[in-house]
């Protein structure tokens, strides 16, 4: 079953839904965004009742957004429960405290930041909104100017959004230690025993040890074949601590160089969002996430990359930068963007006035191109912006 919602929902996973026949729950936004009646809609109170006598319905979203819905009207459900836990980072951690008993975080209001003393809180640290999204709020504190510049920006007026306060609420932020080594987003679902299973693997790129924002995801065979077996084991302690099963998520983490894995958060009900990473095998390699994890299939790697073995799948997020206001903003060169990679195979544009992002980049790069992988990496995009 399917709980669609805004901001954005991707022809891939329309088409999807409507050539698999998957339910689909005729919310108001759901019908908005999608205005094709042929698909196998349900309505809402159909989909509660089954919901609530088939716990283990597999259900997917394609946004956080959604989960106001689940809460609404599946608020006392298991279900419900444990989305509640995943999405608060605070809950999350205090979960999991026992797999990680020397783990430091700390909940605190946006207004106690301005008055913290950081005498027992050590550098490096990481402070974000306790619900949040997007890396909004998002900052690295690595010495005591880092942190006077990020007291700056941490107030009401610079964390305003398009997300619902069940997705992204910055009342309350998170401190917690700054987790070292490479960062890694994973798409995966537990099955109907509750095991794991990835459905992909993609490594987060950032242009500084400061940076955290969202622009260039990519994966591999070699990516997916090096961790599939610790983060199996990884996101299968997790699971059990949560008792998860026929449950869709989208996870970040850590893995330091010892290959020790620490969890970043663990999105609930979806894969990445924006359409972005569940789309990015099936526009690339011909491979649906949303089918797999619908049907309680496993993918064949060896298949899936036969003839792309060492090909680096990417997904672009095109955040606005450059620091032009999107007001004074008249267009953007996606043809001149498309001039700058080997093969972009989708270029997904969007209006900057209505959502935080240019668009999306899905591309194919060769071994020896990652150079234009780390050009994206750290422009600010103005060269594509027409003012």
């Amino acid at each position: 079953m399917f709980l669609i919602d805004k901001p954005f929902v991707s022809e891939f996973l329309i088409e999807t839904i409507k050539a698999n026949n998957f339910n689909i729950i005729a919310t108001k936004v759901a019908k908005e965004l999608i205005p094709d009646e042929n698909l196998a809609w349900i309505s809402e109170a159909q989909a509660v009742i089954r919901i609530k006598n088939n716990p283990q319905l597999p259900i997917y979203s394609n946004s956080e957004n959604a989960l106001g819905w689940i809460q609404e009207h599946l608020g006392e459900t298991t279900l419900a429960q444990q989305i509640r836990v995943l999405k608060d980072k605070v809950k999350f951690r205090t979960v999991i405290k026992n797999l990680y008993p020397d783990f430091f975080f700390q909940e605190i209001s946006l207004e106690e930041i301005h008055q913290l003393s950081l005498t027992d809180i050590n550098f490096p640290f990481v402070i974000k909104p306790s619900i949040g999204f997007f890396s909004i709020g998002v900052h690295i504190i690595k010495n005591e100017t880092d942190w006077l510049k990020a007291k700056k920006e941490l107030h009401p007026e610079n964390l305003q959004s398009i997300f619902p306060s069940s997705v992204l609420n910055t009342a309350n932020f998170i401190i917690e230690a700054y987790i070292p080594g490479e960062e890694y987003a994973i798409d995966y679902y537990h099955d109907d025993k509750g095991k794991v299973v990835l459905l992909n693997v993609m490594h987060h790129l950032f242009s500084s040890g400061t940076d955290t924002s969202d622009r260039v995801y990519s994966t591999s065979k070699a990516i997916i074949l090096k961790y599939q077996v610790a983060i199996e084991s990884f996101l299968n302690t997790i699971g059990q601590a949560l008792n998860l099963s026929n449950f869709p998520a989208h996870a970040e983490i850590r893995i330091d160089e010892t290959g020790k894995i620490v969890p970043i958060e663990i999105n609930p009900l979806r894969f990445g969002g924006w359409c972005t990473t569940g789309d990015l095998l099936g526009i690339t390699l011909g491979f649906n996430s949303y089918q797999c994890f619908a049907k309680n299939k496993q993918p064949n790697w060896e298949q899936l990359f036969n003839g792309k073995e060492d090909k680096k799948m990417s997904i672009i997020i095109l955040n606005n930068s450059s620091g032009i206001p999107p007001a004074n903003i008249t267009s953007f060169d996606y043809a001149k963007l498309a001039k700058d990679f080997e093969k972009p195979v989708l270029i997904r544009p969007l209006s900057i006035t209505k959502f935080p992002v240019f668009g999306f980049v899905f591309t194919e790069t060769s071994p020896n191109n990652e150079k234009e992988l780390m050009e994206i990496l750290t422009s600010d995009l103005s060269k594509y912006i027409n003012k």
